[in-house]
């Protein structure tokens, strides 16, 4: 009998109880796209299409023992990393995938919600750059986190090709900046590489307030096409495809009274099946 894996990705992010973003995005978009998800916690969020009302930080021993249960068992083809709440928890994280090295690595450096709470202290931000970004196979920053790595304000393209350049020097094998929050009927993200790739991939600009959980559906997503066999360029460029549709395809729909997710499953595909 011919037996079979399925394509496993791990995601290593905070609990959104709403559903729309943090480790329940990350799984429906494995889901969505024929991965197998698991998952390490590292904080619980209290919060709903309305906001953030309270944050349960994990004990950082337990995120490490976490993804040292799975990496032991069902080791994932690409690793996601969103919310990191403090510098213990970077340091558990990068102490953790150090043993399990080399593996495709995104991260969201996730700051402060899209209502503005904070999600990761100062100290959180300066052990990333430190212990993971030179770990790290791809850095997808929003404008906003870019500026607050970087000190860089980007407004448009060639502003976010600097930006890009002063993130490449924090370690990063390449990054990401995601232009979501320009201003325009087109949005950009522009990626960039240690090897001097530059390229822009463009979206047409869709009005809806349904937009919770995209920086960590993009991100999920370009590790799951990395998983299934995509090159990172390609990656971005599927994922960008996806999030764009799944965007379009939640416009009209109302959940809760605030800023509701985008529609993971317009499209799902089956569990792909590797050989063993």
């Amino acid at each position: 009998m011919q037996y079979y894996q399925y394509c496993s990705v791990l995601t290593i992010a905070g609990s959104d109880s709403g559903g729309g973003a943090g480790i329940q995005a990350d799984l429906k978009t494995f889901a969505a796209l024929g991965c197998y998800g698991t998952s390490a916690i590292t904080a619980i969020t209290a919060q709903n299409t309305l906001g953030i009302s309270d944050i349960h930080v994990v004990p950082p021993a337990m995120v490490q023992n976490q993804i040292s249960a799975v990496m032991s068992d069902i080791r994932p083809l690409a690793v996601k990393i969103g919310m990191l709440p403090n510098a213990e928890t970077v340091q558990a994280v990068a102490d953790v995938l150090k043993k399990h090295e080399p593996l495709p690595i995104i991260l969201d450096p996730v700051i402060s919600s899209s209502s503005g709470k904070q999600l990761a202290d100062n100290e959180a931000l300066l052990a990333m750059k430190e212990l993971l970004f030179p770990m790290v196979t791809l850095l997808t920053p929003n404008l906003n986190e870019t500026t607050q790595l970087t000190g860089k304000h980007a407004g448009n393209v060639d502003d976010m090709i600097n930006a890009a350049e002063a993130l490449l020097d924090l370690g990063s094998q390449a990054v990401l900046v995601k232009g979501g929050h320009l201003d325009g009927l087109e949005l950009y993200n522009l990626y960039a590489d240690r090897q001097g790739v530059r390229k822009t991939f463009a979206y047409p600009f869709i009005n809806s307030l349904n937009t919770h959980g995209t920086g960590c559906t993009l991100a999920s997503a370009i590790a799951a096409y990395i998983a299934r066999g995509q090159s990172i360029t390609e990656a971005i460029a599927s994922a960008g495809v996806y999030v764009n549709i799944a965007i379009k395809e939640g416009q009209n729909v109302k959940t809760g009274e605030g800023s509701g997710p985008l529609n993971h499953f317009f499209k799902p595909r089956k569990l792909a099946k590797l050989d063993f």
